[in-house]
Parts: C-alpha cells; sequence; structure tokens
C-alpha cells in the first residue's frame, strides 16, 4: 500500500533546534524590549515609583509582543480573533518569563531604577537585564516548540520559520 501522498491527521511538532529556539526568542524579545524600554523610559521620566514603572513596563511589553506576533499572523489573512488566540498561545510563556527576568535584573542592581535616563547605568542595566532573559528564556523557548506550544503554533501562518 503506498502512503507517500498521506498527510499525519495530528501533526508532529518541528524538530526544537536551538537556532529555532534563539529565533523564537529573539522575536519574542523585539516585542518585550519595546515595551519594556518604553516603560521604563515613560515610568523614569514621570518619576513613577518602581513598583509602577514596572507593572507599566510589564503591561507594554505584553501589548507590544502580542501585536508583533499579530501581525505576522493577520498577513496570513485570519481573522484579529484567531491571530490574538495564536499570539496568546504563542507568546504568553515567554513574555512572562523574560518580564519575570528582566524586571528582576532592574530591580536587584542597586541603584538602576532610580539612576534616570541619562545614566549609563540605568542603560546598561536595562540591555543586560534584556540580555540574561534572552538567554534563560531561549531553552523554555526550545522546550516549548519541541511540544508543539509557544512559538510552534505559529510556523502554520508564515513562511520562512
Amino acid at each position: 500500500m503506498d502512503h507517500s501522498g498521506h498527510q499525519a491527521t495530528h501533526p508532529t511538532p518541528p524538530a526544537a533546534t536551538w537556532r529555532m529556539a534563539a529565533q523564537a526568542t529573539l522575536h519574542c524579545l523585539t516585542g518585550c524590549a519595546i515595551g519594556e524600554v518604553l516603560g521604563m523610559v515613560i515610568g523614569t521620566a514621570a518619576g513613577l515609583s518602581n513598583l509602577v514603572t514596572v507593572v507599566l513596563s510589564v503591561a507594554l511589553a505584553f501589548v507590544f509582543g502580542y501585536a508583533l506576533t499579530m501581525r505576522g499572523v493577520l498577513r496570513a489573512g485570519v481573522d484579529f480573533r484567531t491571530a490574538l488566540r495564536v499570539a496568546l498561545a504563542a507568546d504568553t510563556i515567554s513574555i512572562a518569563m523574560m518580564e519575570i527576568l528582566d524586571n528582576a535584573v532592574m530591580l536587584i542592581v542597586p541603584g538602576a531604577m532610580d539612576a534616570g535616563l541619562t545614566s549609563l547605568l540605568f542603560w546598561a542595566s536595562l540591555a543586560g537585564s534584556l540580555l540574561v532573559a534572552f538567554v534563560l528564556t531561549t531553552p523554555v523557548n526550545k522546550w516549548l516548540i519541541s511540544r508543539g506550544k509557544g512559538h510552534a503554533v505559529t510556523h502554520q501562518y508564515h513562511s520562512g520559520h
């Protein structure tokens, strides 16, 4: 019996390579970084408390992270609701992990949150916090992709990944 044209009813998850995990993490980091930096800049410039600044940064990181994923999924011609569901499934764990890590670094570095926008300490701490988030979230994304979760759910909506 020839099964060469037979498609499996349950697609297997993509092979989770470190390259794929790094690309997924970098994609996620882009949205996170936009929101995180914007939140930190707004909070610091407005003299908001550290707690309010962190909450603002986290909220904006999720908004921008989801928006970037949705942009790519919407290009595939799906409706907004489907794109939102895909973004939530693809990015929630990754964004949450990154936000916990990068905000923890910003809070742990003495004086980073209060250093001000013209301070090298502020910007170096922020850059370092994003690097830590990338390095520690990549293995999580590799694990998720290997199970058909996380960024793996977006593969059917765009080529090039």
